[in-house]
């Protein structure tokens, strides 16, 4: 049975996603860092918080497929 804390962990992560595939990166950090708050450890949330705040940085293309490209080991 999944906690009601994980429960709200995949949501945040969901609503992130969401916003993230729409190119809102900044709404999508907002989402994944509120996750991040309930369970640090969230692996998925802390991935995807690292790439809302690189994408912030420097914006993808505007015809971006959502694939991230990693250019450093």
């Amino acid at each position: 049975m999944i906690s009601e804390e994980k429960k709200k962990v995949l949501d945040l992560f969901g609503q992130g996603r969401k916003q993230y595939k729409l190119m809102e990166f900044e709404k999508a950090r907002q989402f994944f860092a509120q996750a991040l708050e309930i369970d640090p450890e969230d692996g998925p949330s802390k991935v995807y918080y690292l790439r809302c705040k690189h994408y912030i940085e420097n914006p993808p293309p505007e015809d971006w497929d959502g694939v991230f490209v990693m250019n450093t080991k």
